[in-house]
């Protein structure tokens, strides 16, 4: 098929990848414009779509909007048959939904109507939820409001959101390359909003851990917002972030450490980390942060 591909982060990659892989032939991708970034934060970065697009000799469009008349008409030149959607960051106006023969698809990181919005991975994971999955939509206005073509499920059981993150693309990406098979043939399902939960974009303000949170609910939330933006404590005024952890069973007021290997005391239970990561340093296991940084038992964790 003739395809358009709209899509910015690492997950929307192989998808990308994908439809190159079954032959699709991708007349353009859309991403989002190069940003500042490098070591001193002044050098432009293209999106990884953008470089893995370029590695594969594809047009690049990065427009900061797809409002104007120009961009739209630019768009519908194209005559693509179909538009795949990724994470790509940018609202779509009516005109581009409706340029494309077949419309715009997108690839959303959840089961939907659950956890429409900018966060599925990470809304999902804090929430306990059990599994979650892949939905292709066909898009519309609303936000992921389209009528859904087809869904895999995944368990989540106790991935972090960069483990899961990576899961969901690889599914999204073959699970979009069936569709496109029998993409005529299938009959979408029109979303029940009674039952849709919104995936807020995740604020830096959450990341603080709790301790007057039962444990489980501590380690979902460490889980959920590993490896971005990181779940953190203070310690001697520095952060450290927890990247993964476990419940332990142990009692002691909210924040305590009751033992020597950083056991943490919750409103229930305990949590004890599995990798951290201190300020300006590389992520470390259990065993390497103590060494360089012993935490009496008794200590009070802000």
């Amino acid at each position: 098929m003739r395809t358009i591909f709209m899509g910015s982060p690492e997950f929307a990659v192989p998808t990308l990848q994908a439809l190159v892989d079954a032959a699709h032939e991708v007349v353009c991708v859309y991403t989002q414009p190069p940003r500042p970034g490098g070591r001193r934060g002044k050098e432009l970065t293209k999106t990884p779509v953008h470089q893995r697009a370029s590695d594969l000799g594809i047009e690049v469009r990065h427009p900061k909007s797809l409002k104007s008349a120009e961009e739209q008409e630019a768009f519908a030149a194209l005559k693509a048959d179909v538009a795949i959607v990724a994470a790509y960051g940018l609202i779509l106006p009516q005109p581009i939904l409706d340029a494309p023969a077949h419309g715009c698809l997108n690839v959303h990181a959840s089961i939907l109507p659950r956890w429409r919005g900018a966060a599925p991975i990470h809304r999902a994971v804090m929430a306990g939820d059990p599994v979650t999955g892949v939905t292709i939509m066909q898009m519309e206005a609303g936000l992921d409001t389209g009528p859904m073509i087809t869904f895999a499920r995944t368990p989540i059981d106790d991935k972090t959101t960069g483990e899961l993150t990576d899961e969901l693309a690889e599914i999204g990406a073959q699970l979009m390359v069936g569709t496109l098979i029998d993409l005529t043939a299938l009959h979408p399902l029109e979303q029940d909003d009674k039952d849709a939960t919104y995936a807020d974009k995740i604020d830096k303000a959450e990341a603080r851990i709790d301790w007057n949170r039962p444990a489980g609910d501590v380690v979902r939330h460490i889980h959920g917002l590993s490896p971005f933006p990181g779940a953190w404590f203070e310690l001697d005024e520095t952060r450290v972030k927890v990247l993964r952890a476990e419940c332990v069973e142990a009692a002691g007021s909210p924040g305590e450490v009751t033992d020597d290997r950083l056991t943490i005391a919750c409103s229930e239970g305990a949590i004890r980390p599995v990798e951290l990561q201190r300020a300006g340093k590389p992520k470390m296991d259990l065993d390497t942060f103590l060494r360089g940084k012993s935490v009496a038992k008794g200590t009070r964790l802000a």
